[in-house]
């Protein structure tokens, strides 16, 4: 056999073993999107956690110990905000840069970023891509069966949305530096400096993870009205999420065309802000340490900021610490529920604890099916939502058990920053920066779970959606 026709050969067992693993890749990302994207963020975790371990990453040029590497890029990556390191002084300038980089990739979702690059792979969007994609966005696809019309992102629009993701991401965060340049510069930030740390806090707030780039935080713009308001801003357009972002486009004040995702996402996050808020005044407002000290508009402003950042935003002003055990339940409550679905938010979701107070309400009146703006919620839609509320509930209560017992901490305190891990919020009372190895671990897999989601994460884990071709008898147990 000559050279040349063995050069041949390899090349073409080279074609044929790319053309297999092409054909997987692509098989992977349309028959289970779900779990491709786990398979991403876990990899993308791992790559982060390769890039922040480098001696160039860090400001004294020595390797950051494993843990606090493994950490820093789940918290990056799920935008959440939480740090075992001083994060303005830990890192070197790469190493901020590879923070603005996990954040934002983050931030484009489990399941948008599975078929971003799935769409890399098949150079465009065919019909069943489409379907599995249109399908995945409704929480319903985890259960099989129909996926009904009105729950889910038609065809058409799906490369749409993918388009609104990108485009709103950059654009969003480009309005908010430009907004946030000037608070910098007044606030006594070199302009160089500026330039760089406005897009970074503009990407912390979109993405709602609220890590900062100078070593005082918010301290410094605690009385900068116009920064703290853009950042809270930000944090609102991230927490909405794309789908909502992307009907207000369509329809822009078209209310009555709004889906009725977007009406209760919007109505639910609202109502949460004002009551959060004037429960944080109420609560707050004699002690010392945070609100006790301020005159009536600063308490006011900073109890509506304090709202704003316990739903998915992180910035703290006041010390976390510093607050009444009362305000920190609260706080917690906030947290658990999040923002809307397909955004940089966690949590439960809004919608979740929209559909479930829906449930209650008609019960309560005796309807015979939940309805909302004069749309009838399917019971498949309820039964997600509590499977959501009770896989979260048991997700942090065993991480709140088991970093209660290594850390001897009170419980409060670990219970706040582990709802504060699995809602992807960043904020904490001071005990997750002083947690052992092992706790770090155990909050680094709350922080996952809770970013990809436990529709997501048990789509992911379950092998097939089984149908049943028949009914069992009835009979009911007592309840309540």
């Amino acid at each position: 056999m000559t050279g040349e026709s063995v050069v041949g050969r390899m090349r073409a067992d080279l074609a044929t073993g790319l053309r297999r693993f092409l054909h997987g890749f692509r098989e992977l990302t349309t028959s289970s999107p779900s779990r491709f994207a786990v398979l991403v963020f876990s990899s993308l975790i791992l790559l982060f956690t390769g890039l922040f371990s480098l001696p160039a990453a860090a400001a004294d040029g020595q390797v950051t110990p494993l843990a606090d590497a493994l950490f820093t890029a789940v918290s990056t990556i799920c935008v959440t905000g939480l740090a075992t390191v001083d994060m303005a002084t830990h890192w070197s300038p790469l190493g901020h840069v590879f923070v603005y980089l996990g954040v934002n990739v983050g931030a484009m979702g489990v399941l948008t970023l599975a078929s971003i690059l799935g769409l890399v792979i098949s150079k465009r969007l065919g019909l069943r891509a489409k379907l599995i994609a249109a399908g995945d966005s409704n929480p319903m696809r985890a259960h099989g069966g129909p996926v009904n019309e009105g729950q889910t992102v038609r065809l058409g629009e799906v490369g749409q949305l993918l388009s609104t993701v990108a485009l709103s991401t950059l654009v969003i965060e480009a309005v908010l530096a430009v907004l946030l340049y000037p608070s910098l510069l007044l606030g006594g930030v070199h302009p160089l400096t500026a330039a760089w740390e406005a897009p970074y806090y503009a990407a912390m707030s979109f993405t709602n993870t609220g890590f900062t780039p100078n070593a005082g935080g918010l301290e410094p713009f605690a009385q900068d009205y116009m920064m703290l308001t853009v950042l809270m801003t930000g944090v609102f357009l991230g927490s909405i999420g794309f789908p909502v972002i992307f009907a207000l486009w369509r329809h822009h004040w078209h209310v009555r065309r709004w889906t009725l995702h977007a009406k209760l996402t919007l109505i639910t996050t609202m109502i949460l802000f004002f009551v959060g808020a004037g429960v944080f005044l109420l609560l707050e407002y004699d002690n010392p340490k945070t609100f006790g000290s301020m005159d009536a508009w600063d308490t006011t402003f900073q109890a509506f900021f304090l709202s704003a950042m316990t739903r998915s935003g992180g910035f703290s002003v006041v010390d976390i610490g510093d607050m009444h055990g009362s305000s920190l339940i609260v706080g917690s409550m906030l947290m658990f529920v999040g923002g809307g679905s397909a955004s940089t938010a966690g949590g439960i979701k809004v919608t979740t604890l929209a559909v479930l107070a829906l449930a209650v309400w008609s019960e309560a009146k005796g309807r015979p099916s939940v309805q909302a703006f004069r749309r009838r919620i399917p019971s498949d839609v309820q039964r997600v939502a509590l499977s959501v509320v009770a896989w979260g509930s048991t997700i942090v209560a065993i991480s709140t058990i088991a970093i209660a017992q290594i850390t001897k901490a009170p419980v409060i305190d670990v219970l706040f920053d582990v709802i504060s891990g699995f809602g992807t919020v960043g904020l904490s009372t001071g005990l997750t920066a002083e947690l052992p190895d092992l706790g770090v671990y155990i909050m680094a897999a709350t922080m996952f779970m809770g970013r990809v989601g436990t529709v997501t994460l048990a789509a992911a884990v379950a092998a097939t959606s089984r149908s049943q071709h028949y009914s069992l008898p009835v009979e009911r147990p007592i309840v309540g």
